[in-house]
C-alpha cells in the first residue's frame, strides 16, 4: 500500500489531528461520489475568474495518483469541470479533483466514479480565454496547497500536508490510530472518555 492509499485509508479528521491540528481546508466541499475517499499529490491549477482553460491545459501533464486542484481568485459558482474533463482527468490516472469553485453534470460523475470534491454544484459554464498558472501554490479555504503536497479527501472534509512533512504526518496518524484502536476497545468494554482523557478533574461530574 503506498503512502497515499495509507493517507486515504487514515482520513481526514485523524492526518489532521497528526499533524498538529494544520492543515485543514475550510469548506464546506460537496463530495460528489458518495463513499469516496482519496489521497495524492497536488497537481494545482489557477484559473481566471470564471474561466477554465487552464483545467483544459492541465490535462496535458497530469500524472497518475495526482490529485488535480482547482482554483480561481474568487471560489464562485461556475462550473470549471463537468462530465468531459472528468473524463479526461479519469483517464490520465487522477487519483481525485478538489474545485475550489464549482462543477456541473452531477449524475454524470457519479457514475463515472472519480472521486470529485466541489465548493458549489452549478450549471453555470465557464469561457475559455484566460491564461492563469500550473503548478503554483494555491490559497483554498484558508490553507496554502502547493504542488506535490498530500491532499487528502474524504466525507468529512480536505486535508492538506506539505510534502516535507508527508513521511511524519503518516507515521503519526498511524500511532494515533493504533492508539484509539486500544481506547475503543476500552469505550466498548464500558469506560469512559471521562476518565480515560483526564477530563474528569475538569467539571463537577459526581
Amino acid at each position: 500500500m503506498s503512502k497515499y492509499d495509507e493517507l486515504a485509508r487514515l482520513g481526514t479528521a485523524t492526518v489532521y489531528e497528526a499533524a498538529g491540528r494544520h492543515g485543514y481546508v475550510e469548506g464546506p466541499f460537496h463530495r460528489i461520489v458518495p463513499g469516496s475517499r482519496a489521497a495524492g499529490p497536488a497537481r494545482t491549477v489557477f484559473c481566471g475568474e470564471g474561466d477554465n482553460l487552464m483545467v483544459h491545459a492541465a490535462m496535458a501533464s497530469l500524472q497518475p495518483g495526482d490529485v488535480l486542484v482547482i482554483a480561481m481568485p474568487l471560489p464562485a459558482p461556475v462550473a470549471l469541470m463537468g462530465d468531459l474533463l472528468a473524463t479526461q482527468a479519469k483517464r490520465h490516472g487522477a487519483a481525485a479533483v478538489l474545485v475550489d469553485g464549482a462543477v456541473r453534470d452531477v449524475d454524470e460523475l457519479v457514475e463515472l466514479g472519480l472521486p470529485v470534491w466541489a465548493r458549489h454544484i452549478s450549471i453555470r459554464g465557464a469561457t475559455k480565454e484566460v491564461v492563469g498558472a500550473l503548478d503554483g501554490a494555491l490559497t483554498i479555504g484558508g490553507a496554502t496547497i502547493a504542488a506535490g503536497d498530500a491532499v487528502v479527501l474524504d466525507g468529512d472534509g480536505v486535508a492538506v500536508i506539505p510534502a516535507e512533512r508527508c513521511d511524519d504526518v503518516l507515521q503519526k496518524s498511524l500511532d494515533r490510530e493504533a492508539k484509539e484502536r486500544v481506547k475503543r476497545e476500552r469505550l466498548q468494554a464500558g469506560e469512559l472518555s471521562l476518565d480515560l482523557d483526564g477530563l474528569r478533574a475538569r467539571i463537577d461530574v459526581r
